[in-house]
């Protein structure tokens, strides 16, 4: 599933998102189940989805957004790169941001992951051709991301509302703003572009291969969910939630507390 989200955008678009929570946030919000109604006011705190009219409507506008723009450019890159030269790009896109991770992973007080995402940086940024070639993986040092947003749920700091951003999908409100935290404070290529460089289209080309290989690695996915999906909405959110909640315990199982107990 598509991680969420991009971490790493140009200006305009780091504008554009933040503006588009502001406006779920300003939005009229689900109406909150009365006290007496237990399972669904239980179902209500569970999908942490107070914008949920909002969302819904960005996923709407989104869903046509793929169809006119984001397909078309999918359909050509995979007749243009066979799956091999994509796979390289994925590689090199991790290779690229691996710094994220590493200070990520000292900032959560886990030495060894961030010993591991060093090792991965060295070894494939030399021996892997800039990255393009995942060679720290075979020498048993698997790739794993980290981002501000699961720092800060690893410092105890709750998710906030669910928020659905129209091309970068799902998120929370506690994720969007570790985005901008990375955005600004910890993305080298941010910081080469602050600079006296001033290479912005540095930025836009980052952006525009970060986004459309990860599409291609999760659209098919995506597309699977939709159409076994009653309700795709509902089914995207509860997936989303899962997968980040893995990625936030670093693939550990879920503490037993969060099992109903046995009848």
């Amino acid at each position: 599933m598509t991680q969420p989200f991009f971490s790493r955008f140009p200006a305009l678009l780091r504008r554009l998102v933040l503006v588009v929570m502001a406006a779920g946030a300003l939005t009229a919000c689900a109406s909150r189940p009365p006290a007496g109604d237990a399972a669904a006011l239980a179902a209500y705190q569970e999908n942490n989805d107070r914008l949920e009219p909002f969302n819904r409507s960005m996923l709407k506008a989104d869903d046509g957004l793929k169809k006119v723009l984001v397909r078309p450019i999918l359909k050509g890159y995979r007749a243009v790169v066979p799956e091999a030269g994509r796979k390289s790009v994925v590689n090199f896109m991790h290779n690229l941001h691996s710094p994220i991770t590493f200070v990520h992973d000292v900032l959560q007080g886990k030495p060894n992951r961030a010993g591991q995402t060093l090792g991965r940086l060295v070894l494939n940024s030399t021996v892997g051709f800039f990255g393009f070639f995942d060679v720290a993986e075979k020498m048993g040092l698997p790739y794993h991301s980290e981002d501000f947003g699961q720092t800060l749920a690893t410092w105890g700091v709750g998710e906030g509302s669910y928020i659905y951003v129209p091309l970068f999908g799902p998120s929370t409100i506690r994720d969007g703003l570790g985005l901008a935290v990375d955005t600004f404070l910890v993305d080298p290529l941010a910081w080469y572009d602050r600079g006296r460089h001033s290479e912005s289209w540095i930025a836009w080309a980052d952006l525009g291969v970060l986004y459309v290989s990860t599409m291609d690695d999760n659209i098919d996915a995506l597309d699977e969910l939709q159409k076994s999906s009653i309700d795709y909405y509902s089914a995207l959110r509860s997936a989303y939630r899962q997968v980040r909640e893995s990625e936030i315990r670093n693939g550990a199982p879920p503490p037993l507390e969060d099992f109903d107990a046995p009848p």
